[in-house]
């Protein structure tokens, strides 16, 4: 008797034991590093329960930052797949990795009126956003409005045109594009020399978002696809709607409110929109499963922020159709609407700005390496001769073609608006000549759009600039660099073929257990439809014979029925007595648990 019992006894104190291990895990403290916009960064332990509003509380409690719903907090997983954190879930549950994390603090839905930020706190870190947008190629425009974009970063970071302090070549030390010509540079110099004379870093930055905030990529994040015919395609979203490209160019975009449903299915995406009273779909495939939900959810987001009125109208959206299982989300912050009106009742002292210090020479990087925006661009460390010869020919060396035209620029704060508007007029005629000879692309050697534009992108050109491997460390955690288009595609089809080789491995593999079992399915599938159509006869015999035993209805071809005298031998030898043995098994059913 006591041998029996001192197994269980010791048994019973292994459960508590490893009870007590995983109540204790729980509270285990995990290390988690968040990357801001300046590139700077910030530290805190969380729990294992803890949610993702925590880390976005404290990031915006570190900056005293109000107008915290544009901003979100990203990071990329084992898979290399980019991830927004969803505030509403434990954190440790959506990273697929192990501690320490490392995360970055981006802007995730862009303002699509600059003007009606509140606070210049807000406006400074959507400037960040914007110029790491510029550096990383994202932001694609026109010459003109890439030296203007330029002079502003120019006049916000440095002030003042000082000619006993800034050199002829001063701008050589600002790397504000991935690739930027002398040609550019010597345009940014004119701009802010003449145009931007007495402006703050307020003023500057204003200015900046306001023709930011006209270009057609404001704000998008492409997408590698492939469409229906296996041409290469970005997708994107902003604040009007879906946007679709295609090398340099917009091809299409569809406004929130056509848009009826987003899903997907695996790899495929689609969307369903509704025209003109036509309903249409259009279909594209992402090289993962895990890129086309995420391309998704990114969907939901920003259909649910930019397209409704309130939070309470975003309504929780299935990935597929109503008879198959998919994924299930929902937007649980605040919209667009509700945004602007949070601001604008703010009342309070503007919080100061804390303005990041940016280097100015290119062999200063050693001295702070967490400021990387301004220091090297996307390029070869020794261009070739052909390259340098080419500078002085090639009109959109940091940028590429925008369909933005002059007239649609914004007025500039501080400055005429006819002033502003007038940075085409000084080009020499040599510049004018070659503005109007044809479209203006950049060399696609370096800059093209695909930046996120990969499920994966990996900024491997700063990295090779600094050959550090702690700058490689730290820069693979946050993919905000633009890969060139032609690796983009060769990625994508590697990616492509090698899941044809599996896909053909798992054929092979399956077609002799396919070939033998063909047989064994064909006798299920007829045995299905066989009693798919006995009940369909049973659910409509039944009611009907019901109707002619218990029902009065007095209908003439129920009454022929019943006086036929089969039916009068079924009724009174088969039915009555079924009838009679049930409702006396029910009543002494009923008496035994009346009597319990």
């Amino acid at each position: 008797m006591f041998g029996c019992q001192c197994p269980r006894k010791k048994g019973t104190m292994t459960m508590m034991r490893l009870r007590t291990a995983s109540l204790r895990s729980l509270n285990l403290d995990m290390r988690c590093t968040i990357r801001l916009l300046d590139d700077t960064e910030i530290s805190c332990n969380i729990q294992r329960q803890t949610k993702g509003q925590f880390l976005l509380d404290h990031i915006c409690n570190h900056y005293n930052l109000l107008e915290k719903d544009y901003f979100g907090i990203r990071f990329v997983d084992p898979e290399k797949q980019r991830h927004w954190l969803d505030p509403s879930k434990p954190i440790a549950k959506q990273m697929k990795s192990h501690p320490p994390y490392t995360m970055c603090f981006r802007v995730k839905f862009y303002p699509h009126e600059p003007l009606k930020i509140k606070e210049e706190l807000t406006r400074y870190l959507l400037y960040l956003q914007i110029k790491r947008d510029i550096f990383h190629g994202r932001l694609l425009c026109c010459f003109a409005d890439a030296a203007f974009l330029g002079a502003c970063i120019v006049q916000a970071e440095i002030g003042e045109y000082d000619p006993d302090e800034h050199p002829d070549n001063y701008i050589c030390d600002f790397k504000i594009f991935p690739k930027q010509s002398q040609k550019l540079e010597r345009k940014i110099v004119e701009i802010h020399k003449n145009e931007l004379r007495g402006q703050s870093p307020a003023i500057s930055e204003m200015n900046l978002l306001l023709k930011a905030h006209t270009l057609e990529t404001y704000g998008v994040d492409p997408h590698p696809c492939k469409d229906s015919t296996g041409t290469i395609t970005f997708l994107g979203y902003t604040a009007a709607g879906f946007v679709v490209f295609q090398g340099n160019k917009r091809i299409h975009l569809i406004k929130w409110p056509d848009i009826c449903k987003l899903k997907f299915d695996g790899k495929t995406f689609h969307v369903v929109t509704m025209q003109k009273e036509k309903k249409n779909i259009l279909t594209y495939h992402t090289s993962t499963p895990a890129a086309c939900k995420h391309l998704w959810k990114c969907g939901v987001e920003n259909q649910a922020f930019y397209k409704y009125a309130k939070s309470s109208q975003v309504k929780t959206v299935t990935s597929s159709n109503i008879f198959f299982k998919g994924s299930r989300f929902r937007y649980c912050g605040k919209v667009a609407k509700e945004v602007v009106e949070a601001s604008s009742k703010i009342q309070r002292d503007p919080p100061e700005v804390h303005r990041s210090l940016i280097p100015h020479s290119r062999s200063s990087f050693s001295l702070n390496k967490q400021l990387i925006i301004n220091m090297e661009p996307l390029q070869p460390l020794i261009p070739s001769p052909n390259e340098e010869e080419e500078e002085d020919t090639q009109i959109d060396e940091g940028i590429l073609l925008s369909q933005q035209t002059e007239a649609s620029s914004p007025p500039v704060l501080g400055n005429s608006p006819a002033k502003s508007l007038e940075t085409t007029a000084d080009l020499s005629h040599e510049e004018e000549e070659s503005f109007k000879a044809g479209p203006l692309i950049i060399s696609e050697q370096v800059y093209n759009p695909s930046a996120s534009l990969l499920p994966t992108p990996v900024d491997e050109g700063i990295d090779m600039l600094f050959n550090s491997p702690l700058r490689a460390e730290r820069e693979k955690d946050d993919t905000d660099s633009f890969e060139d288009l032609e690796a983009d595609e060769h990625a994508f089809l590697i990616a492509e073929e090698e899941e044809m080789k599996e896909a053909r491995k798992a054929l092979s593999w399956s077609y002799n257990f396919v070939l033998g079992n063909m047989q064994l399915n064909a006798f299920l599938k007829s045995f299905s439809k066989l009693l798919l159509a006995a009940l369909g006869l049973l659910m409509v015999v039944l009611p009907l014979l019901l109707i002619l035993l218990e029902s009065d209805i007095d209908i003439s071809f129920l009454h022929e029925i019943r006086l036929t005298p089969e039916f009068e031998q079924f009724h009174n030898e088969y039915y009555c007595p079924l009838r009679k043995w049930v409702a006396c098994k029910l009543s002494a059913t009923l008496n035994l648990f009346g009597s319990t």
